[in-house]
């Protein structure tokens, strides 16, 4: 019997261990990446990018049906995990709307910097029926992503792909007077600085091999703008709640991954400022790492319900 990732949300797929048995049938070039660690348990290097882009690659295959999935060495690799527990959170909070989790395309999400990985979608659209967009201001990153939907055309309905010509941006350009979204979501660039980013994955690097690193991979990867933006995730998620209120009929729940607990006092100061009708922080845990949700809405509760 597998052990459980307790940790993670109930509905998330990966609470269990890893079946390597599994995920090789689906990525046959998996099995060169797997060993035996100590404990006795079939596990990969989390710090070689190859063995974490094929283990991703079988994940989505596997539990998600999404077929020959890759992105370019560069690209952010996300944990499929972490990802999910996200889409589950927020099905959790429009349930609370309608009492019940919903799951069917009216409802219309929003991922803002999709990256060139579009997981967010994806697994959005598998678990839950809904439609979803994707949003990013680089242009490779969006190529990528199309052409994972190429290769996945049951999903070409559902998934669509938007370009944001403008960084200083976040819905304007994107949205149009007539768009709806019920939630809009977005893991930030959590850097200030590329020198910032490239110390963070140092730290990464060396938490998992457990030794002293001195020219890191970058295990993760990632572009600039997936990694680092001026100011940090508190510039980003500030500006993103500054022009949330242009948008405010538009969408029903904004959301936003915060990093940094220590954020939260200033953005929640900045909600209350703009009128915010109700703010709430959601907890996550993966294993040792710990994030949360910031959601907000300028709808009032009566009217939540003709979302849906």
């Amino acid at each position: 019997m597998t052990a459980e990732k307790s940790t993670l949300h109930p509905r998330n797929l990966h609470r269990n261990s890893y079946d390597f048995e599994q995920l090789i049938s689906c990525v046959p070039e998996l099995k060169h990446y797997v060993f035996v660690n100590p404990y006795g348990n079939q596990t990969i290097n989390f710090s070689i990018p190859k063995a974490v882009k094929l283990l991703n690659k079988a994940l989505l295959q596997h539990f998600y049906g999404i077929k020959n999935w890759d992105i370019p060495d560069e690209n952010l690799c996300p944990p499929i995990p972490g990802r999910a527990d996200y889409i589950h959170y927020l099905a959790d909070l429009l349930a609370e709307n309608i009492k019940e989790i919903p799951k069917k395309s009216s409802v219309k999400g929003l991922d803002i910097g999709t990256g060139a990985n579009l997981v967010y979608p994806l697994i959005a659209h598998q678990s839950y029926g809904w439609k979803m967009t994707g949003t990013d201001i680089n242009q490779k990153s969006l190529e990528n992503a199309q052409k994972i939907l190429d290769e996945n055309p049951n999903f070409s309905s559902h998934i669509q792909l938007k370009f944001q010509p403008d960084s200083k941006f976040i819905f304007k350009n994107i949205l149009s007077s007539e768009d709806k979204f019920t939630f809009s979501m977005c893991n930030p660039p959590f850097h200030d600085s590329e020198e910032s980013a490239m110390k963070g994955n140092l730290r990464k690097t060396k938490n998992l091999n457990k030794s002293k690193i001195k020219n890191p991979k970058l295990n993760f990867s990632g572009q600039q703008s997936e990694l680092w933006c001026e100011g940090g995730e508190i510039a980003f998620i500030s500006n993103m709640i500054q022009e949330s209120v242009k948008f405010s009929s538009q969408i029903l729940w904004l959301t936003c991954l915060v990093s940094k607990k220590e954020n939260l006092f200033k953005l929640n100061s900045l909600l209350n400022k703009v009128k915010a009708v109700e703010v709430k922080t959601i907890d996550m845990t993966q294993g040792q790492k710990i994030s949360r949700i910031l959601a907000w809405t300028f709808i009032p509760k009566e009217n939540r319900k003709n979302w849906f």
